[in-house]
């Protein structure tokens, strides 16, 4: 079967849908690729590249499959042939007029903003990838406007605070402007009517600030719902209360087949400080923040700088496209399952059913509901009595062994010589302590507790070789058993650490 690659009809867009890396591994799978003249020229792809790498410069519209950014223009439709394989962003849940179209004309369109947010998706998912670059460049943008220092500085012309920054939706969008800003040196904070996200905020180093309401809970589709009036009125108190303070804000909240929620108003903006900048990523949804054009840039007339981009992936074209061109190689080699260069559709797979929109003249969306929940799994009302009863057997279980344990060491000590009474008690102390503080270690940190481990060990080595010459048999036979043991403990962590190290030393 034959590839074709369109080049992009919409006003702006400079993104393709193919990289002549991409090509190369489409052709790998078996394919033809032909490329429109030209299409990769605005992401600096030459057709001399993508001829290189195998493809054909021709008129992509004609071929079996069509690969696109976006849906294509009439022009483009019209050369398409009934039965082609439609495959771009079609945004099936606000575009009924284009569905109908494409299923009129026999084509089959599988709609890359309608992949499932399941584990195994992950990689043919478009929004994701481009809300990546798209977080990432609202902090460029922002920077760039903002004219100041991100990170604070001591110089010998005075010090300069570092930049604070509020991010408004914790999604990949939000978390890949935290990530950024926060590398900039920023002091960065972020809020979200989702409560799982917190951790993730905190992994890349910002402040998570929550809103204090009875309907947050975990997402059940990896999207943010519509939420309350109740909530809605304790962000807004939020906002209120946070953007004076506030050089940076960036919002990102999306929902999805709705207009973006309204988050800051206009007299919230007029209450930032001169100077500051605004990112709305979901202007061309409606907006987040009150006064924002789609496409523009606005200064309101307290200074306040609102950037409304839509097209901010497309300003780091090369990466947006050859992120954008792996999604689709990853879908195209899930549906060439013989590797033979024929692309089947298997509509029992969930993941190929939820992109499909239009099959066999007829209009497939929406498709059955996918649940991703983020939620552990409540656990079973019966479960509850055996797990009690363990926990108390094992309790019993436990202070019955340190009982035992107390009374051989009380008779050991009544037993021994009085010099050795002093060491059988530190000895006994040393294990209590020992237990308390290593178990209250974490995990991660076991590691660099070897070398303190070590050095106790190396201890226990000198002292037994001390030991081992006196002449008594049973002092010697104890401090053998010391020294091997302590030895194996050495020789054992630093094997165990040099193998760690090794793991982040490059080959």
């Amino acid at each position: 079967m034959i590839i074709g690659v369109l080049k992009e009809a919409a006003a702006g867009e400079s993104r393709v849908s193919a990289t002549p890396s991409t090509v190369a591994r489409l052709i790998a799978l078996g394919y033809a690729v032909i490329v429109d003249a030209d299409a990769g020229a605005a992401a600096h792809f030459t057709d001399e590249a993508y001829a290189g790498a195998g493809a054909e410069i021709g008129v992509a519209a004609g071929a079996d499959i069509v690969m696109g950014i976006n849906a294509p223009s009439v022009q483009q439709l019209d050369a398409m042939r009934s039965g082609t394989t439609l495959i771009s962003i079609l945004g099936p849940a606000s575009n009924p007029a284009l569905l109908d179209d494409l299923a009129h004309r026999g084509i089959t369109a599988l709609a890359m903003d309608a992949v499932p947010r399941i584990s195994r998706a992950q990689s043919l998912d478009v929004l994701s990838s481009m809300a990546n670059i798209a977080g990432y460049r609202a902090v460029i943008e922002a920077a760039n406007a903002f004219g100041r220092f991100f990170t604070g500085q001591v110089t010998a012309a005075g010090k300069v605070p570092p930049a604070k920054v509020l991010v408004a939706g914790v999604g990949v969008a939000g978390l890949a402007a935290i990530g950024t800003a926060g590398g900039m040196g920023a002091i960065v904070c972020a809020t979200d009517p989702r409560p799982e996200v917190a951790d993730q905020v905190e992994s890349l180093g910002g402040e998570y600030l929550a809103v204090a309401s009875a309907d947050t809970e975990v997402s059940a589709t990896g999207y943010a719902k519509e939420m309350s009036q109740d909530y809605n009125a304790r962000a807004a108190a939020l906002y209120a209360q946070q953007l004076p303070d506030t050089d940076i804000l960036i919002t990102t909240a999306l929902i999805p087949g709705r207009p973006a929620p309204r988050l800051v108003t206009a007299p919230m903006v007029a209450g930032m400080r001169r100077g500051s900048v605004v990112v709305d990523m979901a202007a061309a949804s409606g907006g987040n923040v009150e006064g924002s054009v789609p496409g523009e840039v606005v200064v309101t007339p307290n200074g306040v700088t609102i950037i409304g981009y839509t097209d901010l992936p497309g300003r780091m074209a090369s990466q947006a496209s050859q992120f954008f061109g792996t999604n689709l190689v990853n879908l195209v080699t899930l549906m060439t399952p013989g590797k033979d260069g024929i692309l089947e559709l298997d509509w029992d797979d969930v993941v190929q059913r939820s992109i499909t929109v239009t099959r066999d003249g007829e209009v497939t969306w929406p498709p059955p509901p996918v649940q991703v929940s983020a939620a552990a799994a409540a656990p079973a009302p019966t479960a509850a009595a055996p797990v009690q009863a363990k926990r108390v057997v094992s309790t019993r279980r436990r202070f019955l062994r340190v009982s035992v344990a107390s009374v051989v060491l009380l008779l050991l000590v009544a037993a021994s010589p009085a010099a050795l009474r002093v060491h059988l008690t530190v000895f006994a102390l040393a294990i209590v302590i020992g237990y308390y503080v290593i178990g209250s270690v974490h995990h991660a940190l076991h590691t660099p507790l070897m070398s303190v481990t070590n050095a106790i060990s190396g201890i226990i080595v000198v002292g037994a070789l001390l030991q081992i010459g006196q002449g008594v048999p049973a002092i010697t036979v104890i401090a053998f058993v010391a020294i091997l043991l302590a030895s194996v403990n050495v020789f054992g962590g630093f094997a165990v650490t040099r193998r760690m190290l090794s793991m982040f030393s490059k080959s």
